[in-house]
């Protein structure tokens, strides 16, 4: 007979992914907690989690390492910073506990956010679309020469190498592009060629576009910098998808202003949201989004779906899918 587990959640969802959850969590005791979190947001100790042995959403890490009887936690997002603790990997490894998160449903639309930011800057988008809300002035001879087609002899640097990285390499596949990549750890597993991230300053010269990717953890925090930017190719273009503290962003913009680098593409910035009157906005050839970059309307059903198939497994003792503690 399948144990009962008692489940905690304090994930968000509409009315009918709610009821998504409560039919594939029949058979067991779902405590849906009305102190709601986003995935962004922090979440303080709840006492209705006291009795769970799993959390699905963005539980209190502090709570985490005091409850004993807790046995798995879900994250319904792909970024884990605040759970990033000695004390709470400590507390999990000692009771045989799991941390999983939701890299699975983010990956894909990350990665194709990334290709659009790579795409537009590539066929002119931007400049064509404020030239139509401007002037209307049809500036073909200006536009139709600069715009380049994604081949062979460009070289990608990715910041960083996970799910995202893996999705994106293979997105980027068909171009020809030169993909490499730096990462903290290489593990021998990556698909394209992978450096250590001390090799950086020597990569950076070559990279035509630059692509991070990178999470939010002290080792990060602005890795890129002024010394960095410095020494990108001239007119290079850059990406972030992955947190904004991991940005210089007054180096970004004096990089942009220089002409050092040709354009930047944020999805996230530091901090968020970004005031009106920030630099950022009014930065040469900066081009905005909303950190929406994982998001798509599926996003909530794919959340509790991947939430459930990892349920299944841990029901059956099978390993955990993204599991990351």
């Amino acid at each position: 007979m399948t144990q009962q587990h008692t489940i905690w959640c304090n994930a968000e969802f509409p009315e009918e992914v709610t009821a998504r959850l409560k039919a594939g969590t029949a058979g067991h005791r779902l405590v849906i907690d009305n102190e709601l979190a986003s995935n962004l947001g922090s979440s303080r100790p709840s006492p209705l989690m006291a009795g769970a042995d799993v959390a699905f959403g963005q539980p209190n890490p502090e709570q985490i390492v005091e409850q004993q009887g807790l046995r798995w936690v879900h994250l319904t997002s792909a970024g884990y910073t605040r759970y990033d603790r000695d004390d709470l990997r400590r507390a999990l490894k000692a009771r045989d506990s799991q941390l999983t998160n939701s890299s699975s449903v983010f990956d894909e639309p990350c990665a194709q956010h990334l290709l659009a930011f790579i795409l537009a800057q590539a066929r002119q988008l931007p400049a064509s679309m404020a030239d139509q809300l401007r002037s209307r002035g049809w500036i073909y001879e200006d536009l139709r020469p600069k715009t380049r087609l994604l081949a062979a002899g460009q070289t990608v640097l990715i910041l960083g190498f996970g799910a995202i990285a893996r999705r994106l390499v293979e997105i980027l596949a068909p171009f020809r592009m030169n993909l490499i990549a730096i990462r903290q750890r290489v593990k021998g597993d990556e698909p394209i060629a992978t450096f250590a991230a001390t090799e950086v300053g020597r990569l950076i010269p070559v990279a035509d576009h630059i692509v991070d990717i990178l999470p939010a953890n002290p080792s990060t925090v602005h890795f890129v910098n002024a010394p960095m930017l410095s020494l990108a190719k001239p007119g290079a273009h850059f990406y972030n998808i992955g947190r904004g503290t991991t940005v210089d962003q007054d180096a970004l913009i004096e990089a942009l202003s220089r002409g050092q680098l040709g354009s930047a593409y944020l999805d996230v910035t530091d901090p968020e949201p970004l005031p009106p009157g920030h630099r950022l906005w009014t930065a040469p050839n900066c081009f905005i989004t909303p950190h929406i970059g994982g998001g798509h309307a599926e996003e909530y059903p794919r959340l509790v779906d991947h939430f459930l198939a990892n349920l299944d497994r841990f029901e059956r003792g099978e390993p955990l899918l993204d599991r990351v503690m």
